[in-house]
């Protein structure tokens, strides 16, 4: 659980580096404490990446991030125009990896869509995609997660797309040439983060 939080602070704090936020605001976004945000902020200011809620290095932030982050677990689907079905899908969920990059800047070949659902909607994704295909391997993954994993999300062509950090996050743990679309979308933060 403190792994989860103290990624959700991350999230919010690289999603408005600018330190508008009081700390109160963030551990309010990242569905914490207010004592327990506090040490999270002071151990991240005692590593020179935050001062007060304004991130000092984004680069730094995100491979902290990084070695602190735990991939969620997933189970995967083999489903036929996964795009519609989502299009369709009347419950939150953020697509990450090779379907959020190739929305956004189309250098990876979109070979699986990986997408966040909140844990608690779980069960009627699970029982959706059994229906519509075959469960295990394929070309979806379901990535079990809090709600707070959705905070800052945002559409591209109709379709839900995890924040600008996370996926990065999540590109750069994939590795590989996921882990170069990353270092390009980095490139390209001042479009997506404020």
């Amino acid at each position: 659980m403190r792994g989860r939080v103290r990624e959700n602070i991350l999230r919010v704090l690289l999603n408005n580096p600018n330190g508008e936020l009081s700390k109160y605001k963030v551990a309010k976004l990242a569905g914490c404490s207010f004592p327990w945000a506090l040490e999270v902020l002071n151990e991240l200011e005692a590593k020179k990446l935050v001062k007060n809620t304004m991130v000092l290095d984004y680069r730094k932030a995100i491979d902290y991030w990084l070695m602190i982050h735990k991939k969620p677990l997933f189970w995967a689907y083999s489903i036929q125009d996964p795009l519609e079905l989502l299009r369709k899908a009347k419950m939150p969920y953020a697509l990450t990896t090779y379907a959020a990059e190739n929305l956004i800047q189309k250098y990876l070949f979109l070979h699986r869509m990986d997408i966040y659902v909140d844990e608690k909607d779980f069960e009627k994704w699970h029982k959706l995609l059994a229906e519509r295909g075959l469960v295990g391997g394929g070309n979806i993954r379901l990535l079990k997660e809090t709600d707070k994993i959705f905070y800052n999300s945002f559409k591209v062509d109709g379709l839900d797309v995890i924040s600008f950090p996370q996926l990065v996050v999540d590109l750069f743990a994939e590795g590989a040439m996921c882990a170069e679309a990353a270092e390009m979308l980095l490139k390209k933060r001042k479009e997506y983060v404020r």
